[in-house]
């Protein structure tokens, strides 16, 4: 394995003072595009892929989207278990697990998008992939998360690297949504028109159903999806390669010489400790509000609204407007607080949600609303990680003797978002099920609609209310934040001079 030496990567540079140069920045936050990258394709298309191109019945394709992302919740604490007791090599603890995993995910990814010829097992076929990819992405995103802890000792830095980080993961987004939009927009999945006609078994029908409006067939459509898979994949790996010879990983104090602990230890630790928890559970409820609305926002504009032909566009906008609104909401946080910058930035989508599904279908609106929703979005990427240190940095405070557990609070971390998206696609999956939800169908039943009305709009809102209300006992404010700064800088350099005086003695003996 071709791993970095002790001397620094080929980009990765510091100044005099330790500070991370811009080009080191850069390259750690161009890691995290690809889990971006892939996550905007599968949260914003997967679902009216398996419906309406690979044409598995709601009832499946909710089972598809509920297990997959359960499974890859199950195994984010278990890989950061994992990570945590990795050994330390030339290329650090974090980095073979990026290296290792990536080839392997780009394979799996791939797949998820191919429709197998045999329409008995297209179900386990598309179980199979999308659960083996969440795992292998997971020993990618995982590590990579916790190697923010191990880029620079310093605050300042991890905060500024985050900021550069979620930058460009919102960038990902507006990346993968545009090569997915763009490519599948323009071979769309061909609708049936006609009335809707219900069976005696209680499935909907469509009647006419051979008569095929566009002049675009299926096989083209799943032929888009094919080449858009191709070039995410691409991408996917030249990132990764990015981050492999642009970041070094510091060892430093964070991982000290006592024994790693049990896989039951990290867990009662990590949920046992109140700002974390609290931390974890408020930004729950406010993922699971904007996975709802990402999950369901493509089904909402095609078929509620009735821009079939403009989705992938409107898509594009809120991307793009995330990507713009991050370095105002750094610039935010770093002069009113964090705490002051989730309440204002979660809360700003919310009169827009309200406002797209209480006025008549108007293209214009939707555009101002995706705008408006891409300001939030980018509050909802940055806060999450830019505050997670901050309770690490807390923990060591409180648990000097604690050693190894940076992986862990990510892994967890990730756990419960990803849990929350099983859970919404799960759900939204199987509601639409329940309203009548034609495949393929050029319109959809009142009660459709009225289920998409609700999973944009109502059901977020109730949700990113909960989880404000829970946040607002989160206990690291700004004065704590930078006391746990001082206290850890002045650990940092009693450990050194500890170590000094070791090396002296052992001078004298």
């Amino acid at each position: 394995m071709l791993c970095a030496s002790s001397s620094l990567p080929i980009f990765q540079r510091r100044d005099n003072n330790g500070r991370l140069s811009m080009c080191s920045k850069l390259c750690y936050a161009i890691g995290g595009a690809p889990y971006q990258i892939t996550g905007s394709a599968l949260g914003f298309f997967l679902q009216i892929y398996l419906l309406d191109v690979a044409q598995l019945d709601p009832f499946y394709a909710s089972i598809i989207l509920f297990v997959g992302r359960a499974w890859d919740a199950v195994t984010d604490p278990t890989v950061g278990f994992l990570v945590s007791r990795s050994r330390w090599t030339r290329c650090g603890r974090m980095m073979p697990w990026i290296l290792i995993s990536t080839p392997f995910a780009v394979l799996t990814y791939f797949l998820i998008w191919y429709v197998p010829p045999v329409e008995q097992g297209k179900v386990l076929w598309y179980l199979v992939f999308y659960c083996l990819f969440q795992s292998l992405q997971t020993c990618f995103h995982v590590p990579y998360s916790a190697l923010t802890m191990f880029i620079s000792m310093d605050q300042k830095e991890r905060d500024s690297a985050t900021a550069y980080r979620m930058t460009v993961e919102v960038l990902g987004t507006v990346v993968g949504t545009a090569i997915q939009g763009q490519i599948v927009g323009r071979a769309i999945a061909p609708c049936l028109p006609g009335d809707l006609d219900v069976l005696d078994n209680g499935n909907s029908t469509l009647l006419g159903s051979d008569f095929n409006i566009t002049h675009i067939s299926l096989d083209e459509t799943k032929q888009a999806y094919l080449i858009a898979s191709a070039v995410i994949c691409t991408m996917y790996v030249l990132c990764a390669a990015v981050l492999f010879l642009g970041v070094r990983e510091q060892e430093g104090p964070y991982f000290g010489s006592t024994e790693p602990m049990s896989f039951f230890e990290g867990v009662r630790m990590v949920m046992g400790y109140g700002p974390y928890v609290k931390l974890v559970m408020g930004f729950l409820f406010t993922s699971l509000a904007f996975m709802l609305l990402e999950g369901n926002f493509a089904l909402f504009i095609t078929y509620t609204l009735g821009f079939r032909n403009d989705f992938q566009n409107i898509l594009l906008v809120i991307m793009l407007s995330g990507t713009l609104s991050i370095p105002f909401w750094q610039w935010f946080l770093i002069r009113f607080g964090k705490k002051t910058a989730v309440y204002i930035g979660i809360t700003w989508a919310v009169p827009f949600m309200i406002l797209i599904v209480c006025i008549e279908s108007s293209l214009i609106v939707a555009y101002v609303v995706s705008v408006a929703a891409g300001v939030s979005v980018a509050a909802a990427f940055l806060l999450p990680w830019s505050m997670l240190p901050d309770v690490v940095d807390d923990f060591k405070v409180k648990n000097p003797d604690s050693s190894g557990h940076e992986a862990i609070f990510y892994s967890f971390y990730v756990f419960f978002t990803k849990f929350a998206s099983g859970i919404s696609l799960g759900i939204s999956t199987l509601s639409l099920d329940f309203a009548g939800y034609v495949t393929r169908g050029c319109s959809q039943p009142d009660a459709v609609n009225l289920t998409l009305k609700v999973l944009v709009s109502p059901a977020p809102v109730v949700l990113i209310f909960l989880g404000l209300f829970i946040f607002k006992t989160y206990p690291i404010d700004e004065e704590r934040r930078q006391g746990n700064r001082k206290l850890l800088q002045e650990m940092r350099e009693s450990d050194q001079d500890s170590e000094t005086e070791s090396t002296e003695l052992g001078s004298v003996v």
